[in-house]
């Protein structure tokens, strides 16, 4: 899962150097804490939020066939 949000965040930003994703265990879910370059953030954000949604989205469906609960958030 990590290296999936990586590989897309990477290929979104201008810095795909500064791309980190860190996982978190909390409770049953498993948390993937997004960080990027701040000039890159609005970029990974998207217009009105579509291209968070849209990873949201891949993990999600990612998640259900690995019968896992994960939960994507970006780090400023």
């Amino acid at each position: 899962m990590r290296e999936l949000v990586a590989y897309i965040a990477g290929s979104l930003v201008d810095n795909p150097d500064a791309v980190q994703v860190n996982e978190v265990e909390k409770d049953q879910t498993r948390v993937l804490e997004l960080s990027v370059d701040r000039k890159d953030v609005g970029k990974v954000i998207g217009k009105q939020g579509r291209t968070i949604r849209a990873i949201r989205a891949v993990l999600g469906a990612a998640s259900v066939r690995l019968k896992k609960r994960v939960s994507l958030e970006i780090q400023e």
